[in-house]
């Protein structure tokens, strides 16, 4: 007999997703991490050396008031990463809630900044309208993460990041593509990314190679908010994954 509280229990396989998830996301933190922490040493130095320079004796006010303005501007942009981190490490709710998916993209990018930045990768943007969606936050800011560091890792000599942002009134469908100019993937290998444990990455030189979970789990993330995710790519020129996500919570949802 099956009873009430048994039905209230989250299965083992949603329990285990979640754990992964959550790994994941510390997992990309930490991909980040080394350039987040150059960052930060790029605007201590900025805020010392202005600070020396407003304390100078010698400094009229006009000097001291651009030495604060600096300061004043570098401790912001720091407030910001570090919202933005504890943000990403923390949002573990499982809850919808009707989000503003231009925004989340734009606090995914101050976490990736720097990271695409030192490998010399440009970012277009294209922000056809200001779609909003019901989603759980902290899980599709996941997924662009994971798709943004992706394509960082497919262009190893640099290139050109491109997201497209657009609300599809015919499907009723939030669109959101993220482009990239790298090495692509082989014909034979498209209709296996999104299987688990299969990854097109190549160990670095230490060894370590990709995990093959990341895409599995972005796809049966998007298939629980009734979404989609496709992928188009041509190796040697690049990849696209567009992610459908719908402005209205279906109405046979459980959530």
């Amino acid at each position: 007999m099956i009873t009430d509280e048994v039905l209230s229990t989250p299965s083992e396989t949603e329990l285990l997703r979640e754990q992964l998830l959550r790994a994941q996301r510390l997992s990309s933190v930490g991909t980040l991490a080394s350039s987040v922490a150059h960052e930060f040493n790029n605007i201590l130095t900025t805020i010392i050396n202005y600070a020396k320079l407003g304390m100078r004796a010698e400094a009229n006010e006009a000097s001291k008031l651009q030495a604060f303005e600096k300061i004043l501007k570098g401790s912001q942009r720091a407030a910001v990463i570090i919202s933005s981190m504890l943000g990403f490490a923390r949002n573990a709710s499982t809850q919808r809630t009707m989000v503003e998916l231009v925004p989340l993209i734009e606090e995914v990018l101050v976490l990736a900044d720097k990271d695409l930045s030192k490998h010399q990768i440009r970012i277009e943007k294209h922000y056809h309208s200001q779609p909003k969606a019901p989603i759980v936050r902290g899980q599709i800011e996941q997924i662009f993460l994971n798709l943004i560091i992706n394509a960082r890792q497919a262009m190893p000599k640099g290139g050109r990041l491109t997201i497209d942002v657009r609300e599809n009134a015919k499907t009723h469908m939030a669109e959101v593509a993220i482009c990239d100019t790298g090495v692509g993937i082989p014909p034979d290998q498209l209709r296996l990314i999104f299987e688990p444990f299969y990854t097109t990455k190549k160990p670095d030189e230490h060894g370590h190679g990709g995990s093959g979970l990341g895409l599995s789990v972005c796809r049966q993330i998007i298939e629980q908010h009734h979404g989609r995710i496709r992928v188009e790519s041509v190796s040697g020129k690049g990849s696209k994954f567009t992610v459908k996500l719908p402005l209205e919570v279906p109405a046979d949802s459980p959530v």
